[in-house]
């Protein structure tokens, strides 16, 4: 072990007892290590600091890295790459390390991936791209990848893997473990043997664990799982990590229009998808291109957040009209310009609140018809208790503060209408949104703030113009 390795574990062992939010974390001793090794241009010891490192650590390094020393990094550690590090790359940065990579070590890495994976590498590159990948594969390899891209984008056929281990159903537990040793192709993770007719329909699976604590000449059929679904292999790829979350599968075959096996489905890609969906619906909400990425360039990153920005710039001037239409009750009375923005920030804040419950449950299929009805009235009982709270706190400060009761009751009631109604907008527009079949974690922010604001201002400043002038 190198005097560099052993340094860095020495100091972690000093530092166990750091923050827990770190952990699984780069180290930034071993990063720093490694940008030295590359610095000196010294394979042996990159390749020394690099070995222990898990692929996803790998690719998150590489992530960490700025153009120049990422390409630098790639063409020192030459033949050791991975090809599941390619799998663990996000998708801007793997089209860069494909460049960068040489012909004869990027052939390498491909072969070295699951079907699935290769199918995720392809379906964002350029065709010349696909092209390299595509020639660096055995025949059937090949057709077998460009079967899967004939597939609907985010479907199960592009999602699934083709190595699948099956058994026909009439097998024993013994013929089963005996065809598993022969095999020199078996997946290198699998959960389940299926079960198959003479037509190649699934008919049951039995979990590796069932078989291994099984006497050899007991049935297969008499193993298999209650809970087994097949998934088509045209589904989209949210509705098949919803069914794995739901009925807790921890791999399920794919079967094409005729119910025949073409594939399965593991829970590791299953909730990659449930990550993304996540991930896609927590940037779309704040107005966020759903493929940014830290690794985007500066003008890519502000044209994916221009056009909500655009759209809020938009909802803004409209509340501002509303702000104009009582202009002459602000000029006569100070205060109301005062206190606006407080009105306007707590509704905003109930309604992005509720907003956030919504598009959640709507994810999740929580909130369904079924169950709307009890949902909204929950959400505005909610919406006027807190109204009604902080409506008498802002009374409270308003009358000390200013002396005038009169405004304080105007501010209470304003606050108590607009927590309402950000409650209500809050639940109604994502369900409103998704019944037309737009995605409400991408179009309900700017119409939530719009009837908050509006319906604030007008609460607020109408009242004062009627009560007070």
């Amino acid at each position: 072990m190198s005097e560099d390795t052993d340094l860095i574990e020495r100091d972690d062992t000093d530092e166990l007892s750091g923050d827990e939010e770190r952990a699984y974390a780069l180290d930034k001793r071993m990063v720093a290590a490694i940008r030295s090794a590359v610095d000196e241009g010294n394979a042996e010891k990159l390749t020394e600091l690099m070995e222990p490192l898990h692929q996803a650590d790998i690719a998150d390094l590489l992530e960490q890295l700025s153009a120049y020393d990422r390409r630098r990094l790639i063409e020192l550690y030459g033949h050791e790459f991975d090809g599941e590090i390619l799998s663990e790359l996000d998708e801007g940065i793997r089209e860069e390390v494909l460049e960068f990579l040489p012909k004869d070590v990027l052939a390498e890495a491909v072969r070295e991936m699951d079907s699935d994976d290769v199918v995720d590498l392809l379906e964002d590159l350029d065709e010349p791209q696909q092209e390299a990948i595509l020639e660096a594969l055995d025949e059937s390899e090949r057709l077998v990848i460009e079967q899967a891209l004939t597939y609907p984008e985010y479907s199960a056929g592009r999602l699934m893997q083709r190595e699948v281990v099956i058994a026909p159903e009439h097998w024993t537990v013994g013929q089963a473990i005996d065809h598993m040793r022969n095999s020199e192709d078996l997946p290198d993770n699998f959960y389940h043997v299926i079960l198959v007719d003479i037509r190649m329909h699934p008919v049951g699976q039995v979990s590796l664990g069932n078989i291994m604590r099984s006497r050899r000449e007991q049935m297969l059929t008499e193993l298999t799982e209650e809970l087994f679904r097949t998934i088509p292999v045209d589904q989209y790829e949210g509705d098949v990590a919803y069914a794995f979350n739901q009925y807790h599968l921890i791999s399920a075959p794919v079967v094409d229009d005729d119910d025949r096996l073409v594939g399965v489905i593991t829970i590791d890609d299953a909730m990659a998808v449930l990550d993304e969906e996540h991930e896609e619906d927590i940037l779309r909400m704040a107005g966020v291109n759903e493929e940014a990425s830290l690794s985007d360039t500066i003008i890519e990153a502000a044209k994916g957040r221009a056009t909500w920005l655009f759209v809020n710039l938009l909802t803004a001037i409209l509340a501002s009209f509303v702000i104009e239409v009582f202009a002459d009750s602000i000029n006569q009375l100070v205060a109301l310009a005062v206190l606006m923005p407080i009105v306007a920030s707590m509704g905003g804040n109930a309604g992005t609140q509720t907003m956030t419950v919504a598009v959640r449950a709507l994810a999740t299929r929580d909130l369904t018809a079924q169950n709307a009805l009890r949902v909204i009235w929950r959400e505005v009982a909610v919406g006027a208790v807190n109204g009604a709270l902080f409506g008498l706190i802002m009374a409270v400060v308003v009358s000390v503060w200013f002396g005038v009761p009169m405004l304080a009751m105007v501010i209470g009631v304003a606050m108590f209408l607009t927590q309402v109604a950000a409650a209500l907008g809050g639940i109604l527009i994502p369900m409103a949104l998704d019944r037309v079949k737009i995605d409400p974690a991408l179009a309900s922010g700017p119409f939530v703030t719009t009837v908050t604001d509006v319906v604030g201002f007008f609460a607020f400043l109408g009242l004062a113009s009627s009560v007070l002038l």
